[in-house]
C-alpha cells in the first residue's frame, strides 16, 4: 500500500493504543477500591490518600522512558518500544490486583505502569507525527485527544468492572487486556522512513532551515528556554483546577457529589476537544497563533471561574470548558510545534525533554492552589495567580515570534 495512504491506518492504530494508555486517568477509581481491599485483607486501615504516591510516581517517571524509549524509537522505530511499554503497563495493573501492601501497589503502578506509559505515549505521538509533516497539528491533536478522552470513558467503565467483578479480578483482567491490545498495536506500528515526504506536498523553506537538531542542540538553542517556559505557563492553570476540580465544585459551587463528578467530566471533555481543535487550527494559522488563542481561552475561563458562584452555575461550567480547551490547545499543539522547530528525526527525545515544562506545571499548579487555600485565601485569588502565570506566556510567544522572524538561532 502507498505509504501516503497507509499513514492514515497507522494514525488509527496510534489513536487506539492511546485510548488504553490514557487509563492513567482512571486512577481515582482504582485507588479508592484498592484502598478498601487492603483494609479488608490487612491489619491496618488504608485510605486512598495513602496510595496517592502511586499516581504521583507514575506521572513523575513517565518522562524518563519518554526520553530513553524515544531514543530507540528515533533510531529503530516504535514496534518493540510500544510492545515493551504495553507489557509493563499490563503487569503494573495486574500486580495491583495481587498486592497485599500499599508499597506493592506504589511499585507496581508507580514504576511498572508509569514507566510503561512513558514508552507508549512518547512513541505513539511522535512516531505518528513523522508520517504527517504536512499535518503535524492534526496528527498530534488526534493522538493526544484520544489519550485525553480516556478521562471521560475509562473511569465509569472501570467503576462498572469493579462493581461487577471486584477490584482484584478487575485489575487482573484489565492488566491482561491492556497488555494484549497495546503489544498488538505496537507490532502493527512501523518506523517512518527518514526524510518521508507525502505525495503532493513540499516542505516550506523555513522548516528546512530549522530541521533535525538533536537534544543537545535543542537545549543550546535560542528557542528552547522560551518554548519550555511557554508550555509551563500554558499548563499551570489547568493542572491547578484539574487536581482540585471536584473539591472546587463542592466548596465554591455547593454541588452534590454527583454534580461535582459531572463537572470534572465536562472539563475533561473540553480538554479532549481542545486538542483536536487547536491542533487542526495550528496547521492553518500557525503554532503560535493557536497557542495565543489557548492563553486567551485560559484567561477568559479563569475570569469566569472567579465570578462564578452557587447562583451562577452556567458561568462555572463556561469557565471549566474554557480552561479545558486551553489545556487541550497546549497539549495538542506542542508535540508538532517541537517537531516543526527542531525537526522530526529526534522528536521523540526532544519532546520528552520539552515535556518537563508540563511536569513542572503538574507540580506547581496543584501546589499553588493548596498553598493559597491553606493560607485562608479565596478561590478568586487562586484564579488570579494562575491568570498571571498564563499571561506571562504571552511574553514568551512574543519572544518566539521575534526569533522566528529572523530565522531562528
Amino acid at each position: 500500500m502507498n505509504l501516503t495512504r497507509k499513514r492514515w491506518h497507522l494514525l488509527v492504530v496510534g489513536c487506539f493504543i492511546n485510548l488504553f494508555a490514557g487509563s492513567l486517568y482512571a486512577w481515582s477509581v482504582f485507588g479508592a477500591a484498592l484502598a478498601d481491599r487492603l483494609t479488608a485483607i490487612g491489619p491496618d486501615k488504608v485510605a486512598s490518600a495513602d496510595l496517592a504516591l502511586a499516581f504521583g510516581l507514575a506521572n513523575a517517571v513517565g518522562p524518563i522512558t519518554m526520553i530513553s524509549g524515544g531514543a530507540v524509537n528515533d533510531r529503530f522505530g516504535p514496534k518493540f518500544v510500544i510492545a515493551a511499554g504495553g507489557l509493563l503497563m499490563g503487569a503494573g495493573l495486574y500486580f495491583c490486583g495481587t498486592a497485599a501492601t500499599p508499597l506493592e501497589i506504589i511499585l507496581a503502578y508507580g514504576l511498572g505502569f508509569g514507566l510503561g506509559l512513558g514508552f507508549v505515549y512518547g512513541c505513539t505521538v511522535n512516531n505518528t507525527m513523522k508520517f504527517f509533516p504536512d499535518r503535524r497539528g492534526l496528527s498530534g491533536g488526534l493522538t493526544t485527544a484520544v489519550y485525553g478522552s480516556s478521562s471521560v470513558i475509562l473511569p465509569p467503565a472501570a467503576a462498572w468492572l469493579i462493581a461487577e467483578f471486584g477490584i482484584e479480578a478487575a485489575m487482573k483482567g484489565l492488566g491482561v487486556v491492556f497488555a494484549v491490545v497495546i503489544v498488538a498495536g505496537g507490532l502493527l506500528s512501523m518506523r517512518c522512513p527518514p526524510g518521508f515526504v507525502p505525495e503532493g506536498w513540499t516542505a516550506p523553506a523555513k522548516s528546512v532551515q530549522r530541521a533535525d537538531r538533536n537534544w543537545r542542540a535543542m537545549i543550546a538553542s535560542e528557542e528552547f528556554p522560551s518554548m519550555i517556559a511557554l508550555l509551563m505557563c500554558g499548563a499551570v492553570a489547568a493542572m491547578m483546577i484539574l487536581a482540585h476540580a471536584y473539591s472546587i465544585a463542592r466548596n465554591q459551587m455547593g454541588f452534590t457529589a454527583a454534580d461535582a463528578s459531572v463537572a470534572v467530566s465536562v472539563m475533561a471533555l473540553a480538554n479532549t476537544v481542545g486538542r483536536i481543535f487547536a491542533g487542526t487550527l495550528s496547521d492553518k494559522l500557525g503554532r503560535l497563533a493557536a497557542l495565543t488563542l489557548g492563553i486567551a481561552f485560559s484567561l477568559a475561563g479563569l475570569a469566569a471561574l472567579a465570578f462564578a458562584g452557587p447562583e451562577r452555575p452556567p458561568l462555572f461550567y463556561a469557565g471549566l470548558v474554557s480552561v479545558g480547551m486551553a489545556f487541550g490547545s497546549f497539549m495538542g499543539v506542542f508535540p508538532g510545534f517541537t517537531a516543526e522547530v527542531f525537526g522530526s528525526r529526534n522528536n521523540s527525545v526532544n519532546f520528552g525533554i520539552m515535556f518537563a515544562g508540563f511536569a513542572v506545571a503538574g507540580v506547581l499548579g496543584p501546589t499553588l492552589m493548596g498553598t493559597l487555600r491553606g493560607a485562608g485565601l479565596g478561590y478568586a485569588v487562586c484564579y488570579g495567580a494562575a491568570a498571571a502565570i498564563a499571561a506571562t506566556g504571552l511574553f514568551f510567544i512574543w519572544r518566539l515570534s521575534r526569533i522566528f522572524a529572523r530565522g531562528g538561532a
